[in-house]
């Protein structure tokens, strides 16, 4: 039975990359050896990160004063490099809490100054993007996290923000989803493991320009600069991430880019989000305006109604469909790597569910 998988991550890679990346594993190239046994300063290997550096470029048409970095720690690490990097003593960042990755990246930012919640969607349990926030002329950055896997939200329009206030982005879960204007933005971070490549390497594009202007010491690893001036180099990289990040690129350029993907992925969401709002047992539960299209999220009339829909589901080859432990119902991640006949089979189990 083929398994249709709608984890929210580690998610869905594209069959040609997982093919491809075994390969790999087994003997890179012509070059004799596994790729995990390669050394990371080898010509083959420097070449790996060199053109996953330029597919981002060239994807997110990024301008010059762009780094792209490839580092570890997950974007967990990032909550707290960000304002370490960029938040120097008696300075405010502002951010907008849409649910449980922004709220630990808020936790974080006030460990190296003041931060100021400038929107948030608790009220109505992060099911809601908030619109028109006050950001104080002062702040230095403006942080936003574009989707929210858990609650299933996620920014379609960019909130305006003061002159001078920089743009921090956490794109984990949308990142190379649809295009966007990348040069708005003067950080972006996320974790490979949704529409990037495997966990284990973190995506880090940064505007050269605003680093080194703190005061505070920080550690070496910790520090943008370290890894700009040694194109993530500076200690052992996550190779084989890398690489199959870099194959993942090299699928989405192929598959006709950011717009091809952001096609397909409005494609896969209407036809789940449609099938949810005409069944009588189901109901989606974000905003219409604010429903993200890489994690459907909805719930059941009733706890029993739930219990056996995830049962008819497992039974038939559905996959990763249980929603977040903190939250419960359903969620389907539908990344790019997702066909549509895996959404297809899974609206025909919801249109076949009768309770």
């Amino acid at each position: 039975m083929k398994k249709h998988n709608f984890s929210a991550g580690p998610a869905i890679l594209p069959a040609t990359v997982l093919a491809e990346a075994a390969e790999a594993v087994k003997e890179f190239g012509q070059e004799g050896l596994s790729i995990l046994e390669m050394s990371h300063r080898s010509k083959p290997i420097t070449a790996v990160v060199d053109e996953a550096r330029d597919l981002v470029r060239e994807l997110l048409e990024l301008e010059d004063d762009f780094e792209v970095l490839f580092l570890t720690g997950g974007a967990s690490s990032q909550f707290f490099m960000v304002p370490m990097n960029l938040l120097g003593e008696g300075e405010t960042a502002a951010y907008i809490d849409t649910g449980t990755w922004a709220t630990k990246a808020i936790k974080e930012a006030k460990n190296f100054g003041e931060v100021v919640v400038v929107g948030s969607s608790a009220d109505k349990d992060y099911t809601y993007i908030p619109k028109a926030c006050q950001i104080p002329a002062h702040c230095k950055y403006l942080h936003i996290t574009t989707n929210n896997t858990v609650r299933g939200s996620q920014f379609h329009h960019l909130p305006e923000r003061p002159e001078g206030c920089l743009l921090v982005a956490d794109m984990s879960s949308d990142i190379f989803s649809r295009p966007i204007d990348a040069n708005q933005y003067d950080l972006i971070y996320a974790g490979a493991q949704k529409n990037l490549g495997p966990a284990g390497v973190t995506l880090v594009i940064v505007r050269k320009s605003i680093l080194g202007n703190i005061q505070r010491q920080i550690p070496t690893m910790l520090d943008y600069q370290t890894h700009v001036k040694k194109g993530s180099m500076f200690n052992t990289p996550p190779v084989y991430p890398i690489y199959v990040s870099m194959l993942t690129l090299r699928w989405i350029q192929g598959q006709g880019g950011l717009k091809a993907m952001q096609r397909r992925n409005k494609e896969k969401a209407d036809l789940l989000y449609q099938a949810v709002e005409a069944h009588p047992n189901f109901r989606p539960t974000v905003a219409k305006a604010d429903r993200s299209i890489m994690n459907a999220c909805f719930v059941a009339d009733t706890a029993a109604h739930e219990a056996a829909f995830l049962a008819y589901c497992e039974a038939n080859g559905i996959s990763g469909l249980k929603g977040h432990r903190s939250v419960g119902g359903f969620r389907a991640s539908m990344y790019n790597a997702m066909d549509l006949a895996s959404v297809q089979h899974l609206v025909d189990l919801l249109n076949n569910f009768k309770p």
